[in-house]
């Protein structure tokens, strides 16, 4: 039934997204990388919109956006209460963390680990970080081709390949400038996405009446 209501609209919506976000990597590539602080660091000159908007894609996973509405709707709005660390978290990071690894002009808070106390530190975090990434990347990845699967009939395993491939070739041909910018590009599109829905549902449900 979902793969019937998925027309030719549809699929020109998620061809369009994948195509949009491949341009940006490419469009980085054209305009060069002068050295590696500029690939992986974007030569500390991005501006506070992308980067606010690109930390807000990167942590609005597909677990966020599949698994949060399902867990409130089926154990109740008490999970709102997470949101209440949020504040003493990032006041902890502006404040405490971030000025420490900007006068040092760290890439990573590995390399302060390094710094700090020893390199065998700094592989064990690294490695244990690497390690962690590995399984939830998988986790975050299988949920929306697991979702890409049920309305389009695609096979799950080409899925995935396809979210795979699309990432990876924006990030290592554009570096973190190209990151940035889809991040920006994808969290504008969540964020229609909930407006368009919050409005038709409500629309659905009667409206204001």
């Amino acid at each position: 039934e979902l793969i019937d209501k998925f027309g030719a609209a549809n699929y020109a919506v998620f061809a369009l997204m994948l195509c949009v976000s491949a341009g940006i990597g490419l469009y980085f590539w054209w305009k060069g990388q002068n050295n590696t602080e500029e690939f992986l660091m974007a030569s500390r000159s991005m501006g506070t919109i992308p980067m606010t908007l690109s930390l807000v894609a990167s942590f609005m996973s597909a677990i966020t956006l599949l698994g949060t509405p399902a867990e409130m709707y089926v154990s109740g709005t008490q999970y709102i209460a997470l949101a209440v660390s949020y504040p003493f978290v990032m006041g902890a990071a502006a404040h405490l963390f971030l000025p420490v690894f900007d006068a040092l002009q760290v890439t990573t808070s590995y390399e302060y680990l390094e710094l700090r106390f020893h390199k065998s530190v700094r592989v064990l975090a690294g490695a244990c970080f690497t390690l962690q990434m590995v399984l939830y990347m998988a986790i975050v990845v299988y949920a929306p081709a697991l979702a890409l699967s049920q309305v389009t009939g695609f096979d799950l395993d080409i899925a995935c390949a396809v979210i795979f491939i699309v990432c990876i070739f924006y990030t290592s041909i554009g570096g973190i400038k190209a990151v940035m910018w889809t991040d920006t590009f994808q969290a504008l599109c969540m964020f229609g996405s909930f407006l368009a829905i919050i409005i038709k549902g409500n629309f659905d449900a009667g409206g204001s009446s």
